[in-house]
């Protein structure tokens, strides 16, 4: 078994609640850890029989762009395609970080972390 992370993730996006957010937007950050078998891929040097981290990143970017009001929406989506489309992955973790949250106060994060496994 190994994980491969992906951190920091930066995307601009229209998650939330208020109406004022569907329009100005927000900057998030995604990060992944996913975990599965890659020895063979150690083994054999091939892109193929391992989980690509380029498609990892396409999910994300994907998902990112469609506007919910709940992080934990959109980390659901995430973790629901990743493994659907990526068979080699056992067990995937995500946080969803929206940077500067409207929330009244000095906070500069706030963060979903979710987590799916076969």
């Amino acid at each position: 078994m190994g994980i491969i992370t992906l951190k920091n993730i930066r995307t601009f996006a229209y998650h939330g609640c208020l109406d004022e957010e569907s329009k100005i937007g927000s900057e998030y950050q995604v990060d992944l850890r996913i975990h599965g078998d890659l020895s063979l891929s150690a083994k054999t040097d091939e892109l193929k029989d391992t989980i690509d981290y380029v498609h990892l990143n396409h999910i994300v970017k994907q998902e990112m762009a469609i506007r919910s009001k709940l992080l934990e929406t959109v980390a659901e989506r995430i973790l629901t395609r990743i493994l659907s489309e990526l068979i080699m992955v056992q067990h995937a973790e995500v946080d969803v970080s929206k940077i500067n949250p409207p929330i009244g106060g000095n906070v500069a994060m706030v963060t979903v972390s979710m987590q799916k496994s076969r």
